[in-house]
């Protein structure tokens, strides 16, 4: 298991630039071109979707984005007849603009319909043809979205998008952990997973040094075995203790390798939101 190298991540220096810049959540990203109201021809763009808002960059590799735009208002995404084969075209529908966007092929349309609609209607929507396991993704990106709505509802707006000065240490004070840590000892870990096979079978959760991070899961069905593996900070990255370790920016990396590798036959555990919210305050 774990034999296959995961993608490479972004280069490190661009990675933390593009921290310093937003505190919001990057949910999904890739390359799209965009053609804006004020525009007569398409333009070519790296995006990242963090939050509500569409970053676009001039390339993968640069540090700061040249636009972006805020999607929360989103009134509706309709899609386009489109000559060129392989290739999906949609428009979001805004309160004071209309913008195209271009994808450079089907599949990927697919996915920006999927995340686009997912954190903008708050609901995973059913009309998109997405593998399991992209849509398991969809899942866990919606629990985070309303998470860092109900965070930003308790946050000063000042405090929540905003320009930053360049700092070496960044924390994403909305999100800082993935949807499917829970801060439970391994036992509980084990448990949750028993007793809630539908939930997900995969917990994220405090090491026992308390200063790094083990990942509990729960493989088959018939005979179902539980597994822990070892999840080390190391400096500003996070090291997978495997038999060939793998390091990882962060740990909503972490979780998304162990996706790919299970071919989405892992799952993050993750409690509807009320549900965990009524936890926590059952640990409190």
């Amino acid at each position: 298991m774990m034999d296959k190298k995961p993608p490479k991540p972004a280069p490190r220096r661009i990675f933390q630039e593009r921290l310093k810049i937003t505190a919001l959540p990057l949910y999904f990203e890739g390359f799209l071109l965009v053609k804006r109201s004020e525009c007569q021809e398409y333009k070519h763009y790296w995006t990242e979707l963090r939050g509500t808002t569409l970053f676009f960059y001039s390339d993968k590799k640069s540090p700061t984005y040249v636009d972006k735009l805020d999607i929360i208002d989103l009134t509706c995404l309709t899609d386009q007849n489109s000559t060129e084969k392989n290739c999906a075209k949609f428009t979001l529908v805004l309160p004071k603009e209309e913008v195209q966007l271009k994808t450079e092929n089907a599949e990927s349309g697919e996915e920006w319909r999927g995340f686009i609609l997912t954190v903008t209607e708050l609901s995973v929507p059913l009309h998109v043809s997405l593998l399991p396991g992209q849509v398991i993704r969809l899942q866990e990106v919606l629990e985070r979205e309303k998470r860092r709505r109900i965070e930003t509802e308790r946050i000063p707006s000042s405090a929540i998008e905003k320009e930053q000065e360049p700092t070496e240490d960044y924390v994403d004070v909305l999100n800082p952990m993935p949807v499917c840590f829970y801060a439970v000892s391994r036992k509980e870990a084990i448990e949750m997973l028993e007793k809630n096979p539908s939930l997900g079978n995969m917990i994220l959760r405090p090491g026992s040094d308390s200063k790094n991070y083990s990942i509990t899961i729960r493989q088959g069905i018939d005979m179902p075995r539980i597994k822990h593996y070892k999840v080390m900070s190391v400096g500003k990255n996070y090291t997978i203790e495997l038999e060939k370790p793998v390091t990882l920016p962060n740990l909503f990396s972490v979780i998304d390798y162990f996706m790919k590798e299970t071919r989405g036959n892992l799952r993050p555990f993750i409690y509807s939101t009320d549900e965990r919210l009524e936890t926590e305050r059952d640990r409190a």
